[in-house]
């Protein structure tokens, strides 16, 4: 069993540990609308950033709850086990990493993605506290916080035009190490499907996936050497749809492309009661300045908010839940 480190842990600070491509820190606000009000498990299948998770820690949503993060990327969950279970080691590491920055600049940055972490991500059989430390300052230092990898499987974000970047924040390190610390909480590297296949009744799944593009240019998909595509997507519109059917809360963000609007406007999802709904939101990664700004995005969901379950007839109501049960048989 690896080591523990064991300190006071400091209060929670809801900020995620890393940039990441379809973060959701600032659609939080329009998110937060959609959280059910009661659930039993969280259960978040692609854990990415974890924005909506150290959002609901920081909260108290989740004391005396279970919470199943899932992530297909291995480098994303290695590096949060490491930080997790030898939090001082990753720090020391980090902290050597900053003062090589302030030396050499990008021609660091280079030789830390070249030399040392993709050459140690293909031979090392597990992650370690150094891997961990690279790709935190990778993320810090590297172009818009991109995670990418080549079609050899090779980490190939160029470096950031960064004049000052924070590398290392000690506190906020120890509060995300201590937020997956907490009772109950798993981390597991894995596809979706296993995660959503085992959501029951009074679950509350949050699905973040790769955005579908809206254009053939603006694709962030390379999570891992496989990608995420039209398949995927529809693939993870059926478990969702059969997630909901069987009594979970099922909250999906996703881009405002057309495919995902059919997608979900399908027999299947409207037999679970997902439906769709348009939040503004802002586009955070784009190679051009100008081209970062307030977008559309969707939100489907089968969780009623508030405001909606004032409103709704209760006999429509009742005749919902009826139509939902028959789905089931």
């Amino acid at each position: 069993m690896m080591p523990v480190d064991t300190c006071v842990s400091p209060p929670p600070s809801g900020r995620p540990l890393l940039k990441w491509a379809g973060g959701k820190r600032q659609l939080l606000p329009a998110l937060r609308g959609y959280y059910p009000v009661t659930f039993n498990r969280y259960i978040e299948p692609f854990f990415g950033s974890g924005a909506v998770f150290f959002d609901l820690h920081a909260s108290g949503r989740l004391a005396g709850r279970q919470a199943w993060l899932v992530d297909d990327n291995a480098d994303l969950i290695g590096c949060y086990r490491m930080l997790t279970s030898r939090t001082d080691e990753v720090i020391k590491q980090l902290q050597a990493l900053a003062a090589g920055h302030e030396r050499g600049g990008s021609d660091f940055y280079y030789e830390v993605r070249d030399a040392r972490f993709n050459p140690m991500r293909a031979t090392a059989a597990t992650y370690t506290p150094e891997m961990a430390a690279m790709l935190i300052y990778l993320n810090r230092t590297g172009f818009n916080g991109l995670f990418r990898l080549n079609k050899s499987g090779e980490f190939n974000v160029p470096a950031g035009r960064y004049v000052n970047p924070r590398i290392v924040d000690e506190q906020h390190l120890r509060q995300v190490a201590a937020a997956l610390r907490s009772r109950g909480v798993t981390l597991t590297q894995g596809s979706f499907e296993g995660a959503v296949l085992e959501a029951g009744k009074g679950d509350f799944v949050y699905c973040d996936p790769p955005y579908a593009p809206l254009s053939r240019t603006a694709c962030f998909a390379n999570y891992t050497a496989n990608g995420f595509r039209r398949n995927d997507q529809e693939r993870l519109q059926q478990a969702l749809a059969g997630a909901a059917k069987r009594g979970a809360h099922v909250v999906l963000s996703n881009s405002s492309a057309p495919e995902i609007e059919e997608l979900y406007s399908r027999t299947n999802a409207q037999q679970a009661l997902l439906r769709i709904e348009r939040v503004d939101a802002r586009r955070a990664i784009n190679s051009r300045a100008e081209s970062r700004g307030p977008v559309t995005e969707l939100v489907i969901t089968n969780v009623l908010k508030p405001r909606m379950l004032r409103a709704v007839d209760p006999d429509q109501l009742a005749a919902a839940r009826t139509r939902k049960r028959q789905a089931q048989v």
